[in-house]
């Protein structure tokens, strides 16, 4: 610990506003970073890696409109699934994914964030398989052979090529994906401890039922990068259906749970708790206020995340008592 936390942005919610003109705005708005998607499910609107790696230029004129504001890159995004069954898929987020991690180290961006993928369950399969249950026994052989025969060797691989790049790569914990809470993303981290770490979204924490706080000290040391995003649980729905649910986002008063901007799912108190945890488990880095709210506009929901979350933010690491 050593600097305080900084508040920053994941710049997909900004998507048809012009670069310049979005990282204006994101200084007007008192931030100070912001996270960029390279391409895979949050798209390239502000960076398309192949661009920007085949000419200096373009290069340097994309590092000077940042830094010039005085903003940092927390992060370069690119979330996708490399271990998608169907080749081609894999082999298109695999390929940006290299590309981000050669982009990373030319902007001196030390994180990259992604998902941990999910296989299908045998070979012959098309579609990803995602398997929370041990019974039939059939899931349980399929689970162990997925961790075997394609996590772990897709993720040894990956691991060396991020080191190699001087970059360290962060699994966000998600449903659909091997790595979806603390427990699996340990298992994942253990293939490389210091390159492998996740990016923490606690709203994919509330609607497990997980303590975010509990998760974070489970996960001590491993944190490479924050999202702030909130979620809020609809007991009179959860009482009836429990958690899981594949109803479609906007359908807001039938499911379980739907995403927030930060505060509309989770109380101060709460996001205090989380900022502190965090701090306590040495993570001193940006947290990322990320958009999902399907109540409120882009917009709105940032403003409102920003309010909420500023006076919360640590602001300096603990010194000597100033006191006598």
């Amino acid at each position: 610990m050593g600097e305080r936390m900084k508040l920053g942005v994941f710049t997909v919610l900004f998507g048809k506003k012009p670069f310049e003109e979005m990282l204006d705005y994101v200084v007007d708005l008192g931030l100070e970073a912001v996270e960029i998607g390279t391409g895979a499910y949050p798209g390239n609107a502000y960076c398309r890696p192949e661009e920007l790696l085949g000419s200096d230029d373009k290069l340097r004129a994309f590092k000077h409109a940042i830094s010039s504001r005085g903003l940092a890159i927390s992060a370069l995004s690119c979330h996708g699934n490399p271990l998608h069954p169907q080749r081609e898929r894999a082999d298109a987020d695999h390929r940006v994914f290299m590309q981000t991690l050669d982009l990373a180290k030319h902007l001196d961006v030390e994180t990259v964030i992604t998902f941990s993928g999910c296989p299908g369950g045998d070979p012959a399969a098309v579609q990803p398989n995602w398997i929370v249950s041990p019974w039939p026994p059939e899931f349980s052989e399929m689970l162990e052979w997925q961790w075997r025969e394609l996590v772990v060797p897709y993720w040894t691989d990956a691991a060396r090529l991020a080191q190699s790049a001087g970059v360290r790569v962060a699994i966000e914990m998600h449903p659909n994906f091997v790595a979806y809470n603390p427990e699996s993303m340990l298992r994942l981290r253990d293939i490389a401890p210091k390159t492998i770490g996740c990016n923490f979204d606690p709203s994919h924490m509330i609607w497990q039922q997980i303590d975010s706080v509990a998760a974070i000290r489970a996960l001590a040391g491993s944190i490479f990068h924050v999202h702030a995003k909130d979620c809020r649980v609809d007991r009179a729905n959860t009482t009836v259906n429990g958690v899981l649910d594949a109803k479609n986002y906007t359908r807001e008063l039938e499911r379980s749970w739907i995403f927030r901007t930060v505060g509309y799912g989770s109380d101060a108190i709460f996001w205090k708790d989380l900022v502190s945890a965090l701090r306590m488990t040495g993570y001193d880095h940006v947290i990322s206020i990320e958009h999902e709210d399907s109540l409120m506009s882009g917009a709105e929901g940032l403003k409102k995340a920003v309010a909420f979350l500023k006076p919360l933010l640590i602001a300096e690491p603990a010194g000597e008592a100033y006191w006598a």
